[in-house]
């Protein structure tokens, strides 16, 4: 199957889309366009340095939308007005967040229950005039009683682009995608659709844009395990042979992640800690067993950790071995349950 062009998107995600991932995904195949993590908006909130920073250093000049998070009225258009003067693709919205320490306080995922509120924040936002509003959202808060309203408030505001993950709030990461609703947001929504969730390969890719009609993909946590995906994806609309990562490669990848995530004076537990969560993902085309994830869950240190990942990844019998682009069957973040059908 050839597909034409069409763009792809790096989901914005807490505590990893920071400017170093984005340049380590950048280094194996930029998408189309990135999103900051989000910029918490309460009275006298300033923009973090380190998201300033991803949108002045952006990889490969690709454009870069500053993604809001809040509910106040007044400093949500300050913080828009304050990033109209930054050289960002546009300002989005959060309506999709599903930690309960974020939708409790009513922003993020906890949007979805107020459809009105929403509007009165798009009609603010819009104020700002940025050079383009956009929105991130999911299918409902625990059900999709509002989704259609939500979306005609969004189809009569000055949204120019729509983010939609399949899954509701309370559905988490875990709960089957619905992707009817986001071809049914195509079909009410006057501005182009990026379908989000659970998009594991780059044959999913090409799969769900044809079956849903949206106008690009949104892609996160499968980016984390297979940092390669958009340049699959590029390739696959090309019509041509997709790159097809060796363990070896992979380990590069992990090399490559951890230098980027150092920083002066941080200690050595604290970064192996931070390697983990992307490592939780990773971990899920390593090996069938889980046997990575379990040891690589319990090294304190860089040399702990790098002697695990030189154990799976870069052995002679291992290290040219294809990079699996699924992930193995019955892996769990955080918990192994089974392989292939195999017993816990």
């Amino acid at each position: 199957m050839i597909a034409g062009d069409w763009p792809t998107a790096l989901a914005p995600m807490q505590d990893v889309t920071s400017l170093p991932f984005m340049q380590v995904v950048g280094r194996r195949g930029s998408p189309d366009f990135f999103f900051t993590e989000f910029i918490r908006v309460h009275a006298h909130s300033r923009i973090d340095p380190d998201i300033l920073s991803s949108i002045y250093d952006k990889p490969d000049g690709r454009p870069v939308f500053a993604q809001l998070i809040g509910e106040n009225l007044d400093e949500l258009l300050r913080v828009a007005k304050e990033l109209k003067s930054l050289p960002v693709a546009g300002v989005d919205l959060n309506l999709g967040c599903p930690a309960p320490r974020v939708y409790k306080k009513n922003v993020g995922g906890g949007l979805l229950r107020d459809p009105e509120k929403i509007r009165e924040i798009l009609e603010v936002l819009a104020e700002a005039e940025p050079s383009l509003l956009s929105v991130k959202m999911r299918i409902g808060f625990e059900d999709d009683r509002f989704f259609e309203s939500i979306l005609g408030i969004i189809a009569e505001s000055e949204v120019g682009l729509v983010s939609v993950h399949a899954r509701t709030v309370k559905g988490g990461y875990q709960s089957e995608p619905s992707y009817l609703h986001v071809a049914k947001a195509v079909g009410i929504l006057p501005c182009p659709v990026l379908l989000n969730g659970s998009v594991d390969t780059p044959h999913d890719a090409l799969r769900l844009r044809e079956e849903t009609g949206v106008h690009g993909i949104m892609i996160g946590r499968s980016a984390i395990r297979n940092p390669w995906i958009f340049r699959q994806i590029r390739e696959l609309q090309a019509g041509l042979q997709i790159f097809r990562p060796k363990m070896g490669d992979l380990h590069g990848y992990v090399e490559d992640l951890y230098r980027s995530l150092d920083k002066p004076n941080i200690e050595e537990t604290r970064l192996v800690a931070r390697m983990k969560k992307f490592l939780n993902y990773i971990g899920l085309s390593v090996d069938c067993e889980g046997s990575f994830l379990y040891a690589m869950r319990r090294a304190k240190t860089r040399s702990e950790l790098f002697t695990i990942c030189h154990e799976y990844m870069t052995k002679p019998e291992i290290v040219d071995e294809n990079f699996s682009l699924e992930p193995f069957d019955g892996l769990t973040r955080p918990k192994v349950k089974k392989c292939l059908g195999g017993s816990s």
